[in-house]
């Protein structure tokens, strides 16, 4: 459906090229995927503003986390779901809706990097200086750090989906499995420069100042526990930033990946799976990985997740 209507307003998602073999198989995994990351993200979010006793900055700005799996699995997961079990000629989406999933994923990834700056940010505070800690990470710091990496995420993913929205359209084929930024400029037969140059500083700011910072604060940290021979601060640092850094790695990476293969159009098929699971992978592990560093947590999902008995007729 690659024709040359001006300005149309319904488009066609090119989808995942599966097999027909391997259409249910991959709809399973992707369903129990979203339900996984559903029940263990609300959960924890339950759980930590219900317990008291986890009512602490490096909780609360964790919550920031499964808010953000959340919003940008919902959005993506369940309409590739519907669009797996259609013909390709049949997946069609407005462009009101398309803009709208490409602004949330792009929330997703922008909002996930904000997030883990200001992570930590509280681990060196907490770490570097303990004795202030109180004093500084406050309930009033705590939301400004939270708007900051919100409000820092959404101007810039505003200005580079307003970049693209200002474009007339020659085109109605998607060509990917849902709408992003670069799909819906490719749209246009307009001059797109400005809109590669925005995306090209968008991403080296958004790496640099997330690497930048999490390097800074590692090393910071690593210092102070060098230099230290409380072995309670060193217990407590690489209890607490081990997780934190676990947690960056996997979205780096998965980001990363995601880049590298755009340079090798013979595995675009690979590309746009691993898309989808740079929604996925990291919704998925982070209620893991935070649970498995907090006996609360982790005493929470193996309740939700045990077999339960049956009770015996009496």
């Amino acid at each position: 459906m690659e024709n040359d209507t001006y300005n149309s307003f319904t488009l066609l998602l090119e989808g995942l090229n599966v097999s027909e073999e391997s259409t249910y198989p991959v709809f399973l995994f992707f369903f129990f995927s979203y339900l996984f990351i559903i029940v263990a993200n609300v959960g924890i979010a339950v759980l930590v503003f219900k317990d008291k006793s986890l009512h602490q900055p490096m909780y609360l700005l964790f919550c920031n986390l499964p808010f953000n799996d959340i919003l940008g699995n919902s959005i993506l997961v369940p309409r590739l779901l519907i669009d797996l079990l259609r013909p390709p000629s049949e997946r069609l989406i407005s462009y009101y809706e398309c803009v709208l999933q490409a602004f949330t994923s792009h929330m997703f990834g922008t909002n996930t990097y904000t997030v883990l700056m200001i992570m930590a940010f509280d681990r060196y505070v907490a770490i570097c200086n303990p004795l202030h800690y109180a004093s500084t990470m406050t309930n009033k710091m705590v939301m400004k750090l939270t708007v900051s990496a919100w409000g820092v995420a959404f101007v810039l993913v505003g200005i580079l989906l307003g970049l693209t929205i200002r474009l007339n359209r020659c085109r109605t084929m998607i060509m990917n499995p849902y709408c992003d930024n670069a799909s819906i400029f490719k749209l246009s037969c307009d001059n797109v420069f400005i809109n590669n140059v925005y995306g090209l500083t968008f991403t080296v700011v958004l790496f640099t100042a997330s690497i930048g910072t999490t390097v800074l604060t590692y090393t910071k940290i690593t210092v102070v526990c060098l230099t230290s021979k409380s072995k309670s601060l060193n217990s407590k640092a690489l209890k607490t930033c081990s997780t934190h850094l676990v947690a960056y790695l996997i979205m780096v990476f998965n980001g990363m990946f995601i880049i590298f293969l755009h340079r090798f159009p013979q595995y675009t098929d690979y590309r746009k799976f691993f898309s989808i699971l740079f929604h996925i992978i990291p919704g998925g592990l982070n209620p893991i990985i935070y649970g498995v560093q907090s006996k609360e947590i982790r005493k929470f999902l193996s309740k939700l997740f045990e077999t339960k008995k049956i009770l015996p007729v009496k």
